[in-house]
């Protein structure tokens, strides 16, 4: 009987070759793409370091700055209240739609099927294109953010929270049924506290990151720090804007931080 033998050198001469081929249809769709939108890649490339020292020059915070601290300050208040809020309320009804469609807890497949099928289209759908979409109906405000925000989050949370209850041991709930426990036992004394923990880290973020995407849902709804950020480079006053900027990611890291330390005391 012949057997097909590979020696080290021939599997690693066509994994080689699947790598240079892979790598040569990238390259291949990226120059085709760019000769369609008639994107020119070297003299882009060129323009960078003026671009970065332009940049570094007007957005770096002056002296003058200082003076618009107090209302940067209460507009990025607002903002992050907006970005926990959402996340918040996103959570609690993620977690609710996550058990009913998870495979190991739902009551129905249909009804799996249906909560699936929202979560994967609410988290499709960019929060900037929410925002459009809701400024509309609600007009220029902190709820249609606010809704922009949760929208989206329900959406990612659903199917991270479902992801996350399936991969839990399902003999679990199998010896609490064995005992004669109800659907309700089973998900509060079986799956919770089993997946609290991985829950709790998803939430954390969702915070960080709706920080983030409630700056620029600010600038297309009018409110918040990113409705601030708009003002203040539209009237040329960079270094205000550069503030604003450098006082975000002060904020997202010190959010980053405080939910390391949450992760490692919940783990």
């Amino acid at each position: 009987m012949k057997t097909n033998y590979r020696s080290p050198q021939q599997f690693f001469r066509q994994r080689q070759l699947r790598l240079w081929v892979v790598l040569i249809i990238l390259i291949a769709i990226y120059w085709l793409s760019m000769a369609i939108v008639s994107f020119q890649t070297i003299p882009s490339i060129v323009k960078v370091p003026a671009g970065l020292v332009w940049l570094f020059k007007n957005f770096v915070p002056t002296q003058r700055s200082i003076s618009y601290l107090g209302p940067i300050l209460y507009q990025l208040w607002r903002t992050l209240l907006v970005a926990v809020s959402s996340t918040i309320c996103a959570s609690f009804f993620g977690l609710i739609f996550a058990i009913l469609g998870a495979k190991t807890t739902t009551p129905s497949p249909i009804l799996r099927v249906v909560i699936r099928f929202g979560a994967s289209l609410l988290r499709n759908i960019p929060v900037v294109a929410w925002s459009m979409i809701l400024l509309f109906s609600f007009k220029q405000s902190d709820f249609t953010g606010f809704l922009a925000l949760f929208f989206m989050t329900l959406g990612y949370l659903t199917r991270a929270f479902t992801e996350t209850i399936e991969d839990l041991d399902g003999e679990k709930l199998q010896a609490l049924q064995a005992v004669g426990a109800n659907y309700f036992q089973c998900v509060f004394c079986g799956v919770l506290p089993e997946v609290a923990s991985t829950l709790t880290s998803w939430v954390l973020y969702m915070i960080e990151n709706n920080l983030r995407d409630a700056t620029l849902v600010g600038i297309l709804t009018g409110t918040g720090v990113g409705f601030l950020f708009d003002h203040y480079f539209k009237s040329f006053r960079y270094d205000a804007a550069g503030l604003i900027v450098l006082l975000i990611a002060i904020l997202v890291i010190l959010l980053e931080l405080s939910s390391t330390q949450i992760r490692r005391a919940i783990a």
